[in-house]
Formats: C-alpha cells, sequence, structure tokens
C-alpha cells in the first residue's frame, strides 16, 4: 500500500499520509509523491481543490530519520534546494488552487510548517504541532523563519522556533495557523466538506483571490525557501547535528555544552 493516498472526487484531491505505523514520517519517495500530485492537480481540470490529512492519531512526525541521515552523509557539495524535500516544499508554495489541510495528532517540523502555505487549516483537539529545529541543530525550512514571526508575531514566532517546544491546537488557533478546532474522528470529514464547498465555487475567481493576497510575499517566499535551504544543508553536517541525532539513535540527552 501506498505511503502516501491520492483519492480525487467531487473535485477534491485528497492526499492522505498513510504511514502510520511509522508515525507518517515523510521519506524522500513520499515528498516526490506529494509534488507529482500537486502537479497533476494543478493541471486537471476537474481538480480545483487539494485536501492534506493524516490519521485522526498522528498527522506527521516530521522527515524520516533513516532519509535524513542519509542525507546528511551526502557530498557536501550537493546542493540541498534539489532535495525531493525542497521540491515539494516549492510546489506547494506557489500552487495555485485551494490547499486545505486536516490535522489531528503531532504535527513535527514540516508537519507544521508546510501548513504556512495552506488556504484552511482544521485541527482536531488532539492536534500539537512543533518546530523543533534548533533542538536538532538545524535551522527552519518552508520559509516558517518569514512566515512564522508575521502569523504569530515576532516573540511567539521566536518561542516556537528558538525553544522548539510543542504548542496545542488552541494555541494554534490563536495565533492563526488553524481555523477551527474540532473533534480528531471529525477533522478529515470536515475539512472535506469545507474543501467541496471551495470546488463548487467559481474556480477563476477562487484562484485569483489566491493570487492576489499572496502576491506581495510570494517571491520572498520562494526566495527565503532558497536561503533556508543553503542553511538548512550546511547546519545537517555541523557537529550540533551529528550529536543531536547520535543521541536520537542512542536514546541519550544531547550534549551541547562544547559545541
Amino acid at each position: 500500500m501506498s505511503d502516501i493516498l491520492v483519492h480525487t472526487e467531487a473535485g477534491v484531491m485528497t492526499l492522505t499520509f498513510n504511514r502510520v505505523a511509522r508515525k507518517n514520517s515523510i521519506t524522500g519517495a513520499m515528498y516526490d509523491a506529494l509534488s507529482a500530485a500537486l502537479d497533476q492537480a494543478s493541471e486537471d481540470a476537474a481538480v480545483r481543490a487539494v485536501l492534506i490529512q493524516g490519521d485522526p492519531t498522528i498527522f506527521s512526525a516530521g522527515n524520516d530519520i533513516a532519509d535524513f541521515m542519509a542525507a546528511a552523509g551526502a557530498p557536501a557539495d550537493t546542493p540541498m534546494k534539489e532535495s525531493p524535500a525542497i521540491r515539494f516544499l516549492r510546489t506547494i508554495a506557489a500552487f495555485p488552487k485551494p490547499v486545505i489541510a486536516a490535522v489531528c495528532g503531532p504535527a513535527v517540523g514540516i508537519g507544521t510548517t508546510l501548513l504556512f502555505h495552506c488556504d484552511l487549516v482544521y485541527a482536531g483537539d488532539n492536534a500539537a504541532f512543533s518546530m523543533p529545529f534548533v533542538n536538532l541543530g538545524l535551522v527552519p525550512e518552508a520559509a516558517s523563519s518569514l512566515l512564522a514571526p508575521r502569523m504569530f508575531g515576532y516573540h511567539r514566532a521566536a518561542e516556537a522556533l528558538m525553544l522548539g517546544e510543542p504548542f496545542m491546537a488552541e494555541a494554534a488557533l490563536e495565533v492563526g495557523l488553524v481555523n477551527r478546532v474540532v473533534p480528531p474522528t471529525e477533522c478529515n470529514g470536515i475539512a472535506q466538506g469545507q474543501a467541496r464547498k471551495l470546488a463548487a465555487k467559481p474556480m477563476s475567481a477562487l484562484i485569483e483571490t489566491k493570487r492576489l493576497m499572496k502576491m506581495a510575499q510570494q517571491p520572498a517566499v520562494l526566495e527565503r525557501i532558497d536561503a533556508e535551504s543553503v542553511s538548512f544543508g550546511q547546519a545537517m553536517r555541523s557537529p550540533a547535528a551529528k550529536e543531536a541525532f547520535s543521541a536520537f539513535m542512542e536514546k541519550r540527552k544531547p550534549d551541547f555544552s562544547q559545541l
């Protein structure tokens, strides 16, 4: 069974993370599948909205650790911006049609940052968002270093990005990351209903409305994704990141005292 399920009905393409046994951690192949689906949806007139969802217990634990470790071992001159993850981020950031997300349970790293590029986000009351990049010796991605301060305000963004601690659904609602908090068992259905409402509207008007709303920040977002990818690639090979991931694999607390 595919780790990314793709289903189109009533004008809505639904992309489902389907790797629950591995906490819906995202591999390079899954990023490629997501990008391919979005490319198809962009060109297919029958697709009028896209819904991204996980399981009622878990949205995504972020990057798959094995894939991440393999990327960290790639030659130093390998451009990070050519990676499947960055291609996906650029694709969703520039996607012209409405994108809706249904988030239940943990949404870690890119599981949170991809939401900055969705138009509507519905969260189960069990949702826990986190961007623990610094804790892993890394830096933000998905233009979150730009978009989080704009959405949350600088100090709340600094707390989320520098401390990397989880914040729950009600806090996400307060800062504007989600539209509504609902019971987890109803979240995917509610998001699907909202996606179908959008799919029934005049598509040209929706696309132009989205373009106008994002017009001022779009070039800056794509530029920041690229800038972050350079810093992220450097950080992946840093002593701090190596210590963080060694500690993770060895199930111990990392020691950054000399880094």
